[in-house]
């Protein structure tokens, strides 16, 4: 089964989220990615979560589907072969994705001096340079102080446990690599590709409207707690201690959900105390927050999660429940092998998971199963012999001076 990149082959240098994201991605619509490590592991290669025999859950979900090169780089012999990788000839070839500092012989001016249509995208902490990560990012742009639960009298900055700008920012990188890529094939040209973890920040929460909430309005969003700003959203405790949250952005999704729990008339006081039209304004909802979840949590404390799940079936309420993972896992048919995207892989040193492979379904093309990560340098003979051309005899000596390794069991 072929991919829609198949004959693309990107070479990555890469840790923490972004970088092996992009790869990952890239690999799962069919891209030739091979990462090259040092033969000890790189950073990610004992990051958490770990099994009960300390293998990295984390270094097996990134790295999902691409081949693995044991190299040390601190080596004349080992920087040249993943320079030559890099660089080697072909069309799909000359792709490099980096989150590594790019001096020396790793910089672009000198891999383009073996091969000048070079495209390396290099992925940054800051514009300038200087190292930051998500959690570094996301507490300057200010989201941390519009996450948690209402405060008065003060605010505490709350963090997101989801890594939000590392997952924007690999998925933009990937796309930047395509980009970059259609302009080879169009003009043949390479370039080099600069990519900042805070720029991606600072871009989406400007497209978001916080810079503009701040600048043209002259103040910072508050915290809400789990209310969805400017709408209506709310979580509710069913019973027997189960959560639902429901949502009412649109005029139909806030009709459905009145007429779903019969609070019309509860909805109509509301409006009338405040002199507003909930049916209408998204806006008035949000205001009115409070006393419209006063007035549906009754409702929702007589019934159990099936019972609110079954009252709501076909009809347009937008509502989800509060699950944890193992819950999710248990109980949500689409976090299941029934969802084409995901299946059972048999990941080495860890044994059979649950993996997603691209949530992309294209009609031209099959989606492609979701395939294991590679133990590190699982590929290191086959890729110095099938595109490097070495025969085994200069694999050997590589392996006896301890260039390269693999496979390597962490």
């Amino acid at each position: 089964m072929k991919g829609l990149l198949e004959g693309l082959r990107v070479v990555e240098g890469s840790a923490f989220v972004a970088a092996p994201l992009a790869g990952m991605t890239m690999a799962q619509l069919g891209a030739d990615v091979i990462r090259f490590d040092p033969p000890r592991g790189g950073l990610d290669a004992r990051r958490w979560p770990l099994t009960e025999r300390g293998k990295s859950i984390y270094w097996a979900g990134l790295n999902k589907g691409k081949r693995s090169i044991a190299v040390d780089t601190r080596r004349p012999e080992g920087q040249e072969i993943v320079s030559a990788l890099i660089t080697a000839p072909g069309p799909g070839n000359g792709i490099f994705l980096t989150n590594f500092p790019v001096t020396g012989w790793l910089s672009y001016e000198t891999l383009k001096q073996r091969r000048g249509d070079l495209i390396m995208l290099n992925l940054l902490g800051n514009p300038d340079g200087s190292s930051a990560v998500d959690y570094t990012v996301n507490s300057a742009v200010g989201v941390p102080f519009s996450t948690g639960p209402e405060r008065e009298g003060g605010r505490d900055p709350v963090n997101n446990a989801l890594p939000a700008w590392d997952l924007a920012t690999g998925m933009m990188a990937a796309l930047g690599l395509l980009a970059a890529e259609r302009h080879r094939n169009r003009t043949g040209e390479g370039q080099l590709v600069k990519l900042a973890l805070s720029d991606v920040a600072l871009a989406m929460i400007g497209n978001l409207g916080y810079i503009g909430e701040s600048t043209i309005n002259g103040r910072d969003r508050p915290a809400t707690g789990n209310y969805l700003y400017g709408a209506y959203g709310s979580e509710f405790l069913t019973k027997g201690g189960r959560y639902a949250y429901v949502v009412a952005i649109t005029e139909r999704m806030w009709s459905e959900l009145v007429k779903a729990t019969n609070s019309g008339e509860s909805m109509r006081i509301i409006a009338a105390a405040r002199g507003v039209n909930l049916d209408k304004s998204e806006g008035a909802r949000f205001e009115a927050r409070k006393e419209i979840t006063a007035a549906l949590k009754p409702w929702f404390a007589e019934r159990t999660l099936d019972e609110v799940k079954a009252a709501f079936a076909g009809t347009g309420v937008c509502w989800g429940p509060y699950q944890t993972v193992t819950q999710m896992l248990a109980e949500d048919p689409r976090a299941t092998a029934a969802n084409p995207m995901l299946a059972m892989v048999q990941q080495p040193g860890i044994g059979s998971y649950l993996a997603p492979g691209t949530p992309l379904d294209f009609g031209a093309a099959p989606r492609l199963e979701p395939q294991p990560a590679p133990v590190l340098g699982q590929h290191t003979d086959e890729i110095l012999s099938g595109l490097l051309g070495m025969s085994g005899g200069q694999i050997g000596k590589l392996r006896d001076d301890k260039v390269v390794a693999g496979p390597v069991e962490l």
